[in-house]
């Protein structure tokens, strides 16, 4: 599969929401066709290079795996800025990947198999109730705000979730989006929470 990507500073989990605000050329040529053809587009956390294209600089460079995003919902209340609601899909690895004349970087990708959707497992129940109130916690409609319907019996969600929230360097988030396993992620948040003493008794 060959789609657009879209190196950023920021990791898109599967299920998750992410703001962005669009203003090359070459960024809102790929967002028109996306709405226009109701496709999807690929977003990557930069290994190497930045995020606006920068006269004489090589692309930046994407990790290895990404998460595919459709554009959930979109404005233009400035002109010449779009700002969309990217909405993520399922994960992807980059196989190769290539800039085009325009600075659009477009990669074959293959699709990366969904987990099958295991139940917490009652080690880790302490780690539902801290992610309702924090989903509470956020404004109705936020843009970030986890996308209906909420699944967190789920135990491949709910890390998804926590990866989103916690307050940690974007490449350990990119570090947990890579893991596989659903149980593993969990595992790695609830000792990183407890190390923190922001697990509440149940």
């Amino acid at each position: 599969m060959i789609i657009p990507l879209f190196p950023l500073q920021s990791v898109l989990f599967p299920g998750g929401r992410l703001p962005m605000r669009i203003f090359e050329q070459r960024y809102m040529d790929m967002a028109k066709v996306c709405l226009k053809e109701s496709s999807s587009f690929g977003i990557c956390l930069i290994a190497h290079g930045e995020e606006v294209a920068q006269p004489g600089r090589k692309a930046a460079e994407p990790h290895a795996v990404g998460t595919l995003a459709h554009i959930a919902d979109w404005d233009m209340q400035q002109l010449g800025v779009l700002q969309i609601i990217a909405q993520g899909g399922e994960r992807f690895r980059v196989l190769r990947h290539w800039t085009e004349d325009s600075g659009l970087l477009r990669g074959e990708v293959e699709p990366i198999a969904t987990p099958t959707v295991l139940p917490v497992p009652g080690a880790y129940a302490r780690l539902v109730p801290l992610l309702r109130a924090i989903v509470d916690e956020m404004a109705a409609g936020a843009p970030n705000a986890p996308a209906m319907p909420h699944r967190f019996f789920d135990a491949g969600w709910l890390g998804m979730r926590y990866a989103e929230v916690l307050p940690i360097p974007v490449a350990a988030k990119q570090k947990l989006l890579e893991i596989d396993d659903s149980i593993d992620r969990l595992e790695i948040i609830y000792r990183f929470l407890e190390s923190k003493g922001l697990l509440p008794d149940v």
